[in-house]
Parts: C-alpha cells; sequence; structure tokens
C-alpha cells in the first residue's frame, strides 16, 4: 500500500462515522427496524466514498490494487472492531447473526475502492 498510515486512519474513521449514525438512530433499530436497516449501509457507502477519494487524491499510478487493498483493509479493520463489541457485552451477537445483520454490508468497501480504482485506471489510460 502506497500509505499505510493514512489507510489505517481513513479505516478506523470508515468505522466510527457508521458507528456514531447507529448510536444516533438507535431507537429506530426497535421503533423502524427497516429504515434502521436502509440508513446503515448508506452510512458505511458515505464514509467509504470520502475516505475513498481522499487516499486516492494522493496516488497517481496501480489503482486497482491500491483499491481492492483499501478496501479488504477496510473490511478487516471494521469486522476485527464489530467483533470484539459484538461478541460480549450487552451487545453479544453469534456470528451468524453478526455476518447476516452487519457483517455482509462491509462487503461493499472493497467493490467501492475497487471500483474506484479501475475508474481511475481507465480514465488514466485515456489521458
Amino acid at each position: 500500500m502506497r500509505s499505510v498510515k493514512l489507510a489505517l486512519i481513513y479505516g478506523l474513521l470508515v468505522w466510527v462515522i457508521p458507528f456514531v449514525v447507529a448510536i444516533a438512530i438507535f431507537q429506530l433499530r426497535e421503533s423502524n427496524r427497516p429504515l434502521f436497516e436502509s440508513i446503515m449501509p448508506v452510512a458505511v457507502a458515505s464514509a467509504v466514498v470520502l475516505f475513498s477519494i481522499l487516499y486516492f487524491r494522493k496516488l497517481d499510478k496501480d489503482f486497482i490494487n491500491e483499491g481492492i487493498k483499501l478496501g479488504v483493509l477496510w473490511l478487516v479493520i471494521s469486522v476485527v472492531i464489530d467483533l470484539l463489541m459484538f461478541s460480549s457485552g450487552p451487545m453479544k451477537m453469534s456470528l451468524a447473526l453478526y455476518t447476516s445483520d452487519i457483517g455482509v454490508t462491509y462487503l461493499m468497501m472493497p467493490i467501492i475502492t475497487g471500483g474506484t480504482g479501475y475508474l481511475l485506471q481507465a480514465k488514466k489510460k485515456v489521458n
């Protein structure tokens, strides 16, 4: 990766922003679960797009490879932090429930960052 430190910092923020959104709208989880479940992927996608833009601004080559690595790193960061939180305590969830309720959403991370990398690489070839 071109900037591991930046990728790690952004990865943490990619997790923090949706977490803050989840806390802010937590009442919806009980009163209107479908709305809560619709808002959360939007929060994740928004954070991933924002920090992808910031990360890719400093690159001038190898966009696809960087994008895939970046998305996988962010996915791993989010899952590891979540598993620490959801494996015990008041929000305890089984791994199967976590995967079906939250974990699958994180698959969008490498899809978004890899797709962004692909588009940037294709644009560079045209120019």
